[in-house]
């Protein structure tokens, strides 16, 4: 379902986009848009949950008061002070003692990922990577040019030592890794594997990436600290959050957090690729933060999504096949799905499309060998009755 990019004759499509093909993700929701189909398939944030009241009311007071002109101006590459300051605030609440200077506001976090690329990462070089994990984290890193090498994992996450392995194997300075509520899986890691993936990255020598967008999503269980607080970590890790899954993805406010060796790279990438980040956007947005309790804000998500993740936990319990396995997330906004051997998922999805459900196929998500049973669901948009008669959809699609 995904489209490939192939240039008209004669017209100059560079190397890195020849063969290059479109998020499936967004081909799959082209499908799943349609009102008769209940759609499993995007980690779209709930659209009730977005406060527009208060967000009328931040931009109002930005463009009626002494800011104006200024939100109205270009801005500096690196983001607007005050924003940066309550971001690095955020940051110190999952253990990281984050300051200002070291926040980059990026248009989404997925800039954030491309000038990983685009400042760390030549053509050939290899990025260590989860197995599976974010189909955009491997198009970004694709490309650039690079090539992603699966880590191995145990039930407990990445493994450690495969990590060191896999690292002096293939050359590769970076890792790239989604420590909480994973996506796809739901998965996350417990404060001892991060521990040793920070020790294990320390003796290797690698550079993490940890993105870290849905850990203000928690539906149940303690809060774990960030990867980048291990002592380890610290100065060796790129922390890539967002405001999209907490407050709204039209304001395109990403930030990452940076050590001082690499900040200035990727501030020189920023503003090679955008200049800098909607200014009235950043101004609304830190008078937003400025105005309302987060935590209890994040308190009402989860009061939001906790149903609908139980209620898709139930129907799958239910509707799938004898010896499926899926995971039971703690927070986030996506499940994943094994079916038994002899399953193949994409081979289900048209099957699942006509009975009215939508899932994105596993397959999507590997950059090593997949699994063809896989597949990934999300009860991010649907209401609970919705993801009960979904998750019989998809039993009776996957029966045949």
């Amino acid at each position: 379902m995904s489209v490939s990019l192939h240039a008209p004759s004669g017209a100059p499509l560079s190397r890195r986009l020849a063969g290059t093909t479109s998020s499936p993700v967004r081909d799959i929701l082209e499908v799943a848009a349609r009102p008769e189909v209940i759609s499993l398939a995007g980690g779209l944030p709930a659209p009730e949950t977005f406060d527009v009241d208060g967000l009328r009311a931040a931009f109002a007071e930005v463009l009626s008061g002494p800011d104006a002109v200024r939100a109205l101006q270009y801005s500096t590459t690196e983001g607007d002070p005050a924003l940066r300051a309550r971001l690095a605030d955020v940051l110190r609440t999952g253990g990281l003692a984050a300051e200002p200077g070291e926040i980059l506001v990026t248009t989404g976090s997925q800039q954030a990922l491309g000038l990983v690329a685009a400042a760390l990462l030549n053509p050939g070089d290899p990025i260590l990577v989860e197995d599976p994990t974010y189909l955009a984290a491997l198009q970004a890193f694709g490309l650039s040019g690079a090539r992603c090498v699966a880590i191995p994992s145990d039930a407990e996450g990445p493994d450690p030592d495969a990590l060191v392995r896999v690292a002096h194997a293939s050359g590769a300075r970076i890792a790239y890794l989604i420590p909480t509520f994973q996506n796809p899986t739901g998965r996350t890691l417990g404060a001892e594997r991060r521990a040793a993936l920070a020790d294990a990255a320390a003796a290797a020598g690698l550079w993490l990436v940890e993105d870290d967008p849905y850990s203000a999503l928690r539906l149940e269980g303690a809060p774990v600290e960030l990867l980048a607080a291990q002592p380890a970590a610290r100065e060796r890790t790129i922390v890539v959050q967002t405001l999209s899954k907490v407050l709204s993805p039209g304001l395109r406010i990403g930030y990452l957090r940076a050590p001082e060796a690499l900040y200035g790279a990727l501030a020189v990438a920023k503003q090679a690729a955008d200049l800098h980040t909607s200014t009235v956007a950043q101004l609304a947005a830190e008078r937003w933060l400025a105005r309302h309790d987060v935590v209890a804000h994040m308190r009402g998500l989860a009061a939001h999504y906790r149903p609908r993740r139980d209620a898709l936990l139930a129907g799958l319990a239910e509707h799938l096949p004898p010896g499926s396995t899926f995971t039971r997330p703690q927070g986030g906004l996506f499940v994943w799905v094994t079916l038994p051997d002899g399953f193949d998922a994409e081979a289900v999805l048209p099957r699942a499309v006509e009975r009215g459900v939508a899932f994105v196929p596993g397959r999507h998500f590997f950059a090593g060998e997949y699994v063809p049973g896989t597949l990934r669901v999300s009860f991010a948009t649907a209401s609970p009755t919705e993801l009960l008669e979904g998750a019989a959809r998809l039993g009776a699609a996957i029966a045949g």
